[in-house]
């Protein structure tokens, strides 16, 4: 055996591929965490949209890198705590959560209305999301009974911007037809897109530790 395929074998005993794996998935979620802050901070007021959009480029950036580290890293351990075809699902789902929420940000500045504030408890339910799964990642080693509710938490999340998307497609619904009705319905639908992606993520997860479990 190799010194390299040795070096990363005794890495596998101790626990530190495993580990590091864990650490690299968060990675990921803290970058997607950073958009949906950029967002919120748009959809505030707190932030001007053309530097949101800016800004989440160089985040995207971040989340690509922090993805293609953990694949490559994926290659080389010899051992993962979850399946690793569920790993790679899971870290393709957070990817695609930042990639929607990208091409939200650029649509919000483009041709988003006036006021985007109907869009901030959506991005509030997903960053509390991305805060939930951040945490059934974290569980995955040393807490795994831990791992169900905060998937759980994830799933809910998820739902409530569900709900209020569907809300906020009332209210619309409501109002005369104008552009500004249609742009905030693509923008809402943009954001439903963004939770059906953490929906996904939260799914990996529970059937990666539904398949440990057994």
């Amino acid at each position: 055996m190799s010194r390299s395929r040795l070096a990363r074998a005794w890495d596998d005993l101790r626990g530190r591929s495993g580990r590091r794996v864990v650490g690299l998935v968060r990675a990921q979620i803290t970058v997607a965490r950073t958009g949906a802050a950029l967002a919120l901070g748009a959809a505030n007021g707190d932030l001007d949209r053309a530097a949101a959009r800016a800004r989440m480029a160089e985040v995207e950036h971040q989340g690509d890198a922090a993805r293609a580290e953990l694949v490559a890293l994926l290659r080389r351990v010899l051992a993962t705590p979850i399946d690793r075809e569920d790993l790679f699902r899971l870290s393709r789902s957070i990817d695609d959560v930042l990639d929607q929420l990208r091409d939200y940000v650029r649509e919000a500045d483009l041709f988003g209305p006036d006021d985007l504030s109907f869009a901030a408890g959506l991005l509030q339910a997903l960053a509390e999301g991305l805060d939930e799964l951040e945490r059934a990642v974290r569980s995955m080693i040393d807490d795994p009974g831990a791992v169900t509710g905060a998937v759980l938490a994830t799933r809910k999340a998820r739902t409530r911007m569900r709900q209020l998307r569907q809300s906020g497609l009332g209210e619309l619904f409501t109002r005369p037809l104008d552009m500004d009705t249609l742009r905030r319905r693509e923008l809402l639908s943009r954001l439903d897109a963004v939770g059906q992606r953490l929906g996904e993520a939260a799914d990996a997860l529970a059937d990666a530790m539904l398949k440990r479990s057994h």
